[in-house]
């Protein structure tokens, strides 16, 4: 017999005497009911010594959270635990001889599998340990992030935070390392599964019947729908489009055309979550439009609209000089003089408390030919400028109010890079009248950031900062220090990942982060002073942000970790 393959376990006489005994390789062989078995002996839940376990009727139980097993199969009986690896037995003579080679090994689908019961059940283990063996397995990411989508996508209420997490984790993937990766996979999909939990399945209504419906009928048909909450007709709708063939970019026009309608709606989360779902549409290819985009459908059912609410209307009236800006817009002729986009002009503009003259200056700029999608890209840096400006003396939840300014303006610029249609121009002036309204947040503005003395600026001192509650400004300066000695701003984001991911974070931190990576990258290019204060105005406000909410009780990176060391077969449990 093949020593290399085959592991003596001793006698059969000695195994009967003793009933359990570990052997090489830290197999556990039971004799059970005149029978032989062998299994691995760390429990796969938690790595608890299954030796210590009982087996009574062929069922083995650990005794640290009571997982079964069969025994002969290795088994489990408990969704929240995993097959344990069994090994083959041969009694030759009085000899007992195991196979180091397990019957069950985990195979690529087997994780796939894995993953799709961890979300339907919302177990943390089973998904942590699930995306390790994929990412292990070298499965790419988007087939990862493909099965959180479709199985979000078809359950509860519609996209919403959990979807735009893991989404927005798939986004900066390229500035993680491989266990940021894990780690970023996994919190997505466990926001994605805590979404779902509880949640009926949907079910889609399905188009109209071979409708010669063209698309600019559709689309007609859909704002009408959106107009009056009409989520039914709406889904019916948009489905016939994807039926006739309309494109991505037509679906993506035809659905924030109808969310422009009205002001910022939600507070600007309504045309975040659709950019969200048509960048994941965008990744993850055509064969999800239907489930991707019919689940954006029941945000429109009840939006709170801004137009609507008291403080869009006084002390200042906003909507009427927003809606003569927009009947501007239409009516231009072709023979408007060009503007000139002065960058540092535009800015103070956007963070004045003299939102009409705003109004006025960004109607100039695009009658006169500016392109929306730089003046996004400013009206974002200005947002940025709120947070980074944001006096930690204001009520702690007013974070999240110059937070979703931010979020929203940069799905605002993601979506006019990548779209002409001139109604979605609309959505600049709302992100432009957010910034207006967080005014107050920063007054008085906080104290610019300063490099503190005695720091290395070694990456673990930016952590150990924010070990420690309300390291504001303290994170602020460190950063600040940082880029003063000339280092990588890329391994700087990169540390700012890992900050995040260390933590229980909760939605609005992943946005954050998430819209600095990308929105830095735009700005990467340029080497002037506007655009290197551009850069560092994102790292002060994502550090500020992040500082500001961390430490947590950190449980669900503490469960990935404990995933990784099972896969890497360490100890988790220690005999005194």
């Amino acid at each position: 017999m093949n020593s290399e393959e085959w592991i003596n376990a001793g006698t059969l006489e000695e195994l009967k005497q003793v009933h359990s005994k570990i052997i090489k390789g830290g197999i556990v062989v039971f004799y059970h009911e005149d029978e032989v078995r062998a299994i691995d002996n760390r429990c796969p839940h938690l790595g608890f010594p299954l030796h210590l376990g009982s087996v009574c009727n062929g069922i083995l139980t650990c005794h640290w959270h009571h997982a079964r097993f069969d025994i002969c199969s290795g088994g489990t009986l408990d969704p929240w635990a995993d097959d344990v690896p069994a090994y083959d037995v041969q009694v030759l003579g009085e000899e007992v001889w195991v196979s180091s080679r397990p019957r069950n090994v985990g195979s690529a689908e087997k994780h796939k599998r894995r993953l799709r019961e961890g979300l339907e059940q919302n177990i943390g283990i089973v998904i942590a340990k699930a995306v390790i063996g994929l990412v292990e397995s070298g499965v790419p990411t988007d087939e990862i992030v493909r099965i959180g989508v479709t199985f979000g996508t078809s359950q509860g209420n519609g996209w919403g935070a959990g979807l735009t997490i893991l989404t927005a984790m798939r986004n900066v993937l390229p500035k993680l390392d491989s266990s940021g990766q894990i780690l970023a996979l996994y919190h997505g999909l466990v926001h994605v599964a805590r979404a779902s939990s509880g949640r009926a399945p949907r079910h889609l209504l399905g188009a109209l019947p071979s409708s010669p419906a063209p698309i600019e009928r559709l689309m007609e048909w859909y704002r009408s729908c959106v107009e009056v909450r009409d989520t039914q007709g709406a889904e019916k709708v948009l489905l016939t489009a994807v039926a006739n063939g309309a494109t991505s970019e037509q679906l993506a026009d035809m659905m924030l055309i109808s969310v422009t309608d009205h002001f910022y709606l939600d507070g600007g989360h309504t045309f975040d979550f659709h950019n969200k779902a048509f960048e994941a549409l965008e990744n993850l290819g055509p064969s999800l439009t239907e489930p991707i985009l019919a689940s954006l459908v029941p945000l429109i059912g009840s939006p709170t609209r801004s137009e609507e609410l008291h403080h869009w209307q006084a002390p200042v009236d906003l909507v009427a000089p927003l809606r003569q800006a927009f009947a501007s817009l239409e009516q231009t002729e072709d023979s408007v003089a060009s503007v000139q986009l002065e960058e540092p002009s535009f800015m103070d503009q956007l963070l004045s408390d003299k939102p009409i003259e705003t109004v006025n200056q960004l109607t100039r700029l695009l009658l006169g030919g500016a392109a929306p999608d730089r003046l996004a890209q400013l009206i974002c840096l200005a947002a940025a400028e709120r947070v980074v400006r944001f006096h930690t003396q204001n009520d702690f939840g007013d974070w999240v109010a110059v937070l979703h300014t931010l979020t929203y303006a940069h799905a605002v610029h993601m979506r006019l890079r990548r779209s002409k249609e001139p109604l979605l121009n609309r959505a600049l002036y709302y992100g432009a009248m957010a910034i207006y309204h967080d005014r107050f947040l920063n007054v008085p503005r906080a104290p610019g950031p300063k490099p503190a003395n005695g720091y290395s600026y070694n990456p673990e001192e930016l952590l150990d900062l924010m070990d420690r509650r309300q390291q504001v400004e303290e994170a602020a300066g460190w950063v600040k220090g940082y880029l003063n000695e000339q280092r990588d701003p890329q391994a700087l984001l990169g540390t700012l990942g890992l900050s995040l991911l260390r933590e229980d974070a909760e939605f609005h931190t992943f946005q954050l982060y998430e819209a600095v990576v990308s929105e830095y990258d735009c700005w990467e290019a340029r080497t002037d002073a506007f655009a290197k204060q551009a850069k560092e105005t994102y790292l002060l406000a994502c550090a500020r942000y992040l500082a500001a909410h961390a430490p947590s009780a950190r449980e669900l990176p503490h469960t990935a970790k404990i995933a990784v060391r099972l896969y890497r077969g360490e100890r988790l449990f220690e005999e005194e």
